[in-house]
């Protein structure tokens, strides 16, 4: 492949990583591949792929604005509707908090290649084909109403995502749909969960790697998140009304095709 320029590789990355973020594709999994593919490794880029996560969280606060807002100025006034919110929330975060902080050298060092990133997108495809087949009817329609281990057990779920090509999003929504949440819910619910996961990753991760920022990457991460939020926000905005009408199956089969095809790749090409 004709060698590319860094800057050239973050628009790229930005634009995969706002894509993908919020459908159940997994994010990480996809910029792991089409790092191997660009040769875009080491210690800072990898730490870019961590930060520019933070462009598609800002597209959730832009989009949401007016509802988390409502629910920032509920809590001051002990609304019933905002507590049950940000308890849902909140609850859902802290297994992947806790997780992450005591698995996260172990799974950065073992599980991110290519290799377990195509096996987990073929493996989830097929699960997620199974799953839209065991749906029942749902019995939660609004995330303020989620009982509080409703939400935990999401949040539980959730964590298979620390496995790159498993999918954040996928993890959360399947999950919510098989335990009763309602598909807009389910996928509103794994947006807003992402706020404080990925947030509290981005940070960790810059704690952890601070010594190998410099202005460079400092550039390289502020064009992938500018990228990550624009590309985001045309994303969001679809999602909803897209699995409303169609599921996630669609997701599935590009789950299965991509990753068995980046397993090709990698079996034939980059040897």
């Amino acid at each position: 492949m004709a060698e590319t320029t860094p800057f050239f590789d973050a628009i790229l990355l930005g634009l995969l990583e706002g894509l993908t973020e919020f459908i159940p594709v997994s994010s990480t999994g996809h910029l792991i591949m089409l790092s191997e593919v660009l040769g875009f490794k080491g210690q800072a880029e990898d730490l870019f792929k961590v930060v520019i996560q933070l462009g598609a969280i800002l597209a959730i606060l832009l989009v949401y604005f007016s509802k988390l807002w409502g629910v920032l100025t509920g809590l001051f006034r002990g609304d019933k509707a905002a507590v049950g919110f940000t308890a849902a929330i909140l609850l859902a975060f802290l297994p992947a908090a806790g997780i992450g902080v005591v698995a996260h050298d172990y799974i950065k060092s073992v599980l991110f290649n290519p290799t377990v990133v195509s096996i987990a997108l073929i493996v989830g495809g097929i699960i997620i084909l199974v799953a839209e087949k065991l749906v029942k009817s749902p019995r939660y329609f609004a995330v303020e109403n989620f009982p509080a281990r409703l939400s935990l057990s999401i949040g539980f779920i959730q964590c298979l995502a620390m496995i790159p090509g498993v999918s954040r999003s996928g993890a959360t929504i399947i999950g919510s749909l098989l335990m009763g949440v309602e598909r807009k819910a389910a996928a509103e619910f794994s947006f807003f969960v992402a706020i404080p996961t990925m947030l509290g990753a981005a940070v960790y991760d810059l704690y952890k790697n601070r010594d190998v920022l410099a202005v460079d990457s400092v550039s390289l991460i502020a064009v992938g998140f500018g990228v990550a939020f624009l590309s985001a926000l045309v994303v969001v905005r679809w999602l909803v009304d897209f699995v409303s009408r169609h599921g996630f199956t669609p997701f599935a089969w590009y789950r299965i095709a991509i990753g068995t095809i980046m397993l090709s790749y990698l079996t034939f090409f980059a040897a």
